[in-house]
């Protein structure tokens, strides 16, 4: 009886090859550990020790109008500020810290990629996969430039570095990470991380976070996790306020 044309079979590709078996479902728990192993060793390389991360809508626009302008250019600042100040510079040392990472996308986004780029810096970008709106904008350090298919490892990421979180105004997903991060420092699940949202009359206007308290879903005490700011400056006082760490230059 003849044999086969083995070679033509799925079954015998090898499974590194096999893109039919390595999208399949059995192997979404490999897919995920290779979404953390890839980023992680290019972090690693880059030598990216700890990280900024900066939220907000990736619909605020330079051009957008006063109010989207003026946040904008906040994020921008404050972009340049903390990477000069922070240690993302790096000169003659090991390690880069507080290097600016953020969604990776367009707005607020693209202000604080934007700004690190202003002080020569590397940054960060964590794209996910979307079906509109998400596009990795131009100012993030090629070789620090990922894309995620998951937003958990995305989310994995985004945390495991942090040393501290800016918040700018934002939608649904600035809200999503706003709350998962506070979460971490509520239970003591995360690091410790001062955080702070800029504009406090968007964030009051928005969330009435004293609410929270008075119905006695979270401690008076939760309301301590974060503070807000009006201008660059002062955010980035306040993060060094609340204990942002960082390294002698």
């Amino acid at each position: 009886m003849a044999a086969d044309n083995y070679s033509d079979n799925p079954v015998y590709r090898l499974a590194a090859f096999d893109q039919d078996f390595v999208l399949g479902d059995s192997m979404r728990g490999a897919r995920f550990m290779m979404e953390y192993a890839k980023a992680e060793e290019y972090l690693r390389y880059e030598r990216v020790r700890s990280t900024i991360v900066a939220f907000g809508s990736a619909r605020i626009r330079e051009d957008g109008g006063e109010w989207q302008s003026r946040i904008y250019n906040a994020a921008r600042t404050f972009g340049r500020i903390a990477s000069e100040r922070g240690g993302a510079l790096c000169d003659g040392r090991q390690w880069r810290d507080n290097v600016i990472a953020t969604g990776g996308g367009p707005g607020v986004m693209e202000a604080a990629n934007r700004g690190a780029r202003d002080a020569g810096a590397v940054t960060i970008g964590f794209n996910i996969q979307l079906p509109h709106e998400q596009f990795p904008n131009p100012y993030i350090t090629p070789d620090l430039n990922f894309q995620f298919h998951y937003f958990a490892m995305r989310k994995m990421h985004l945390a495991m570095r942090a040393r501290a979180l800016m918040i700018f105004p934002g939608g649904f997903g600035t809200m999503d990470e706003l709350f998962e991060f506070l979460t971490l420092s509520q239970t003591g699940k995360g690091h410790h991380m001062p955080v702070v949202l800029y504009d406090r009359n968007f964030w009051t206007r928005i969330i009435n976070f004293e609410a929270f308290a008075e119905a006695g879903m979270i401690s008076p005490d939760d309301l301590n996790l974060f503070e807000f700011a009006d201008d660059p400056e002062e955010a980035w006082e306040s993060l060094l306020r609340r204990g942002l760490e960082v390294p002698e230059i």
